[in-house]
């Protein structure tokens, strides 16, 4: 299976996962929002929603949660590999 297949495939697994939605409104430091917009433009496999619900499946699972649906979206993160930022 070539990359792209298995990444739509991957993409496809966590919007299964995701599929009950909230919206979810913050405010960020103005040097958080600009590295999150500077990542995302650079990374076109990334975009705001990948990238906050990344870093908080990865904050939830290391600190404790043990929740299987969240702890499968930080190891689809984990291993999909991306263009280093």
């Amino acid at each position: 299976m070539d990359q792209v297949s298995q990444s739509n495939l991957d993409v496809m697994k966590v919007e299964e996962l995701s599929s009950n939605k909230v919206s979810l409104e913050t405010e960020l430091s103005e040097i958080l929002y600009k590295t999150m917009k500077d990542f995302v433009l650079s990374n076109p496999t990334w975009d705001q929603y990948k990238l906050i619900n990344s870093a908080l499946a990865t904050f939830l699972v290391q600190n404790g949660c043990t929740d299987n649906s969240v702890s499968e979206i930080y190891l689809n993160q984990l291993f999909t590999p991306s263009k280093s930022f």
